[in-house]
């Protein structure tokens, strides 16, 4: 990590999920996943992006790599403060996600996981407080079923294109994805729109009245 990573990850979990979403929207920024929940706790998480691609297991034709369970290696490469995010997008119903990984995770300071999937062992990720988002949840194996062919690759999660290194916040209302290179912008974008919603819900306490608050200036505020 380089020293500005640690700043922003902290400036990106003070935020939520529509003011990201928003701040793309206004900087024309693919980035944002629609339908995937909260499986284990409602808590956000926000950090650094390490991926996993999954597979169908009789898709997978390179017998060269040393036989590990899918999600291993990510959770020893990971820093602390990072997210696990997992493509499974085979059309396998199988776990792509399970309740030992998600000790391991937690051990090694993993934020969470955010899975393109559905994912096992949801009660013991619960027990341990281990947020993870995925599309579901099944008691299907991932053994014999899908595998692992790459950690640290391009991703498809929704439709949006992720890489390793790339950042996401992730809380009830969704999943947001922002790339590495455009982080300072998205975030100073969405700083300020979060600021200008909370001035807007602060006149709305006070008495004003919400056609006057929610007006023009509200509806152009993602205009360029």
């Amino acid at each position: 990590m380089n020293g500005t990573e640690p700043a922003a990850d902290s400036r990106l979990l003070r935020l939520d999920t529509c003011a990201v979403s928003d701040a793309l929207d206004k900087l024309k920024i693919n980035g944002t996943v629609t339908g995937l929940l909260p499986l284990t706790t409602a808590r956000k998480i926000a950090g650094r992006v390490i991926t996993v691609k999954l597979v169908a297991a009789h898709q997978d034709d390179d017998r060269s790599r040393p036989i590990t369970h899918l999600g291993a290696k990510a959770i020893e490469v990971a820093w602390r403060g990072d997210i696990i995010v997992v493509e499974q997008r085979t059309g396998v119903v199988a776990g792509s996600w399970g309740g030992i990984l998600s000790i391991g995770a937690k051990m090694r300071g993993v934020a969470g996981v955010i899975a393109d999937g559905f994912v096992r062992d949801i009660d013991e990720a619960r027990g341990i407080d281990f947020p993870i988002y995925g599309r579901g949840a099944t008691a299907l194996t991932a053994r014999g079923r899908v595998v692992e062919r790459e950690t640290g690759g391009a991703v498809q999660v929704g439709n949006v294109r992720v890489r390793s290194g790339d950042f996401v916040i992730a809380d009830s209302t969704g999943v947001v994805f922002v790339p590495a290179d455009h982080l300072l912008k998205v975030l100073d974008t969405a700083e300020h729109i979060a600021a200008r919603e909370f001035a807007m819900s602060k006149a709305l306490l006070s008495g004003e009245r919400i056609t006057a608050v929610m007006g023009t200036d509200y509806e152009r505020m993602l205009q360029s």
